[in-house]
């Protein structure tokens, strides 16, 4: 049957559109397969790249961390010895004092008449011992002339013993209204940084009982303390280092342990530890010049104990973990080797090495995931 003319036109081009895709077919999946194979390509064959440390000889300082608290080398609370008027603060708050430095007055005028009654009564009395003591030298003087009696003299000599201790008395008496008038000057007992104040000038003081009111606080912060815990295991190495004479240095850090705060030194031991915590409490004193410390900061402590001397050390994150211990990728002519190593002590990120290792060797730090031991290694860097 002869097709309509008008659709001849579409018939011819389906039949040319269907050879030039049977041609492209043939040509890709048969004559291209013959004349050029395909390749096998495994990403994973090739040499791997990877970062590499030499491990290094050096001595090793081993420390131990804890956290610690920021405690005051002393705590003083300022209160007022004598009642009063307290007339005069010369302090300001927060700055630095001296020992002895004056920071406040209470009114001395009534205790100025104390002490001069006190002194009035001495002076009088001591006129009467001066009269007693003539007294007695005269009738000592009759006595030796059997002009009297015995019993006149010893009269009089027991009045002039009377009147001695009477003015020892009075001295006493003087003395502690000297005293009193003294304690009207506060002055600041020991050298630190003084706190806020309590009592304002014009206010009427009482003498301190041990719950009065304060003046206010100092605290001395130069020098200064670090308190810290240690587990009991950690005890006996601390305890040899530090009887060993040799200062043991300490470091605090701050709290992200980024920037280092001060460096002092070991102190003093706890003589017990506490058995709840399982723990011994130590002190460290730090000169602490700049205030960088201050009380009641909470720090990170870092206590070296002891030295390591000349030990092979690597980056620890190079160390492996398998089923036959732990070991570590070396490199050589160009190839991964696994070495076996014995670790020794850890200090900081960096793992002492006793055994399996030397100075100078080359050890694998990154792109051990695609290492097995023999693997070709491109090296990228220290």
């Amino acid at each position: 049957m002869t097709l309509p003319a008008r659709k001849r036109p579409t018939a011819r081009l389906a039949l040319i559109t269907l050879a030039v895709v049977g041609a492209g077919a043939l040509y890709f999946f048969v004559w291209r397969g013959q004349a050029a194979p395909a390749q096998d390509i495994n990403v994973w064959a090739g040499p791997v790249p990877v970062r590499v440390a030499a491990a290094e000889q050096a001595d090793m300082d081993l420390w131990v961390k804890a956290v610690g608290t920021v405690t005051p080398y002393n705590t003083v609370t300022v209160r007022p010895r004598v009642a009063g008027q307290l007339a005069r603060v010369h302090f300001k708050e927060g700055q630095q004092v001296q020992a002895g430095q004056l920071l406040a007055e209470i009114d001395p005028e009534p205790l100025r008449v104390k002490l001069a009654q006190a002194q009035g009564q001495q002076a009088q009395n001591l006129a009467q011992l001066k009269n007693a003591e003539a007294e007695l030298s005269t009738y000592e003087g009759l006595f030796q002339k059997d002009s009297i009696a015995r019993q006149q003299v010893d009269r009089q000599r027991a009045l002039v013993n009377q009147l001695r201790g009477t003015r020892q008395f009075d001295q006493a008496q003087v003395d502690e209204a000297q005293l009193q008038l003294s304690y009207t000057r506060i002055v600041a007992p020991i050298a630190g940084r003084i706190g806020l104040r309590q009592l304002d000038a014009g206010n009427l003081v009482a003498a301190d009982t041990g719950n009065g009111q304060a003046l206010t606080t100092i605290t001395q912060t130069r020098p200064i303390n670090v308190s810290f815990n240690l587990p009991d295991a950690q005890v006996a190495d601390v305890r040899e280092a530090h009887a060993a004479g040799k200062p043991l240095v300490v470091e605090v850090w701050d709290r992200g342990e980024a920037r280092k705060l001060a460096t002092g030194r070991l102190d003093t031991l706890d003589n017990q530890i506490d058995t709840p915590t399982g723990t011994l409490k130590l002190k460290a004193r730090f000169d602490n010049a700049d205030d960088g410390l201050f009380p009641n900061q909470f720090v990170n402590v870092r206590l070296q104990v002891r030295q390591l001397a000349k030990a092979v050390t690597i980056v620890a994150d190079a160390v492996q973990h398998g089923s036959k211990g732990d070991y570590v990728y070396v490199i050589q002519d160009g190839k991964a080797q696994v070495r076996p190593v014995t670790l020794g002590p850890v200090s900081g990120d960096l793992v002492a090495v006793s055994q399996g290792l030397a100075a100078g060797d080359k050890v694998v730090l990154e792109g051990l995931d695609r290492l097995r031991d023999g693997k070709p290694v491109i090296l990228q860097g220290r």
